[in-house]
């Protein structure tokens, strides 16, 4: 099956030919298929925004290609168009970019843009809204006078609203409290299933992605060294805490519990994996 995206020997060097020159991505090969939610997860600097920059076209390779449904994206003018609406990028703190008088007016910008009858712009503003949880009475306000997390709600509508089959998302918790944090992934998942798009989210957290992704892309120094399903990924215990970034906490537990000698499965990532573990091996120990 051909992904529905993916980078082809993929280079991307800041200030070439410079003293402060620097290689952020270094001939990476990475793809994603249609429907697929997937995690990329790296420290600061690892090179992961930068890497979904050259997605939908913000940044332009170095070397090497990105192909949007077996499309080069930078084949010509109309195509790198095509590929900004088929693949939505979400910044980090998007709250930021609102400018719009009103929410409805900031989330109908992206849909205006691909000329849209005004029919179409107004179903998919109603839609987007419905799907990041925000009431038809909201979108009359101005943004400004929202909360942190609902201003963070609008600038995603204003994303999902043009339909992307691609969505990314750069770090779409942060700053956000547990509740927040629910909610936000909860509205991601929400159109994941509706829409059957592909969801790429760049995180720290992993907590978060073993939570959430369906497959693991690590990526440091503007290298791809690990990914995978996330038990795979985290089975690279060691490998993962020298690249500073760490294993879930419950993996922890069950890779120290292993080497202490009790029969558990040290692939362990998540709190209902843990429990169906210990439920298991009480069993076979017969104490239940």
């Amino acid at each position: 099956m051909e992904p529905i995206i993916e980078t082809q020997k993929l280079s991307h060097i800041y200030s070439a030919g410079t003293p402060f020159e620097h290689i952020a991505l270094d001939q990476i090969d990475f793809s994603a298929q249609k429907g697929e939610y997937l995690g990329i997860i790296g420290h600061t600097g690892s090179g992961k925004s930068t890497l979904i920059q050259h997605l939908n076209g913000l940044l332009k390779p170095t070397s090497g290609k990105v192909l949007v449904e077996g499309k080069d994206i930078w084949q010509d003018k109309a195509t790198t168009r095509w590929a900004r609406f088929q693949v939505g990028l979400v910044f980090q703190y998007p709250e930021y970019q609102l400018f719009e008088e009103t929410v409805y007016k900031d989330i109908s910008f992206g849909p205006k843009n691909m000329g849209l009858n005004e029919q179409e712009v107004d179903r998919r503003v109603r839609e987007a809204a419905g799907f990041v949880g925000l009431a038809d009475s909201v979108l009359e306000q101005s943004p400004f006078e929202l909360s942190g997390g609902q201003k963070r709600r609008v600038a995603i509508a204003g994303v999902i609203a043009m339909e992307p089959a691609v969505l990314i998302l750069d770090e779409p918790t942060a700053g956000l409290d547990p509740v927040g944090v629910e909610q936000i992934l909860g509205n991601i998942r929400d159109y994941h299933k509706a829409k059957n798009a592909t969801i790429i989210i760049v995180s720290h957290s992993m907590e978060e992605m073993a939570r959430t992704a369906d497959r693991l892309v690590v990526i440091n120094d503007g290298r791809i060294p690990i990914e995978g399903a996330p038990a795979e990924v985290f089975s690279h215990g060691e490998e993962l805490e020298a690249i500073g970034l760490g294993v879930p906490q419950m993996t922890r537990i069950f890779h120290r519990l292993n080497a202490l000698g009790v029969d558990v499965d040290p692939s362990v990532y998540t709190v209902e994996q843990a429990k169906t573990a210990v439920m298991e091996l009480l069993k076979r120990k017969g104490m239940m």
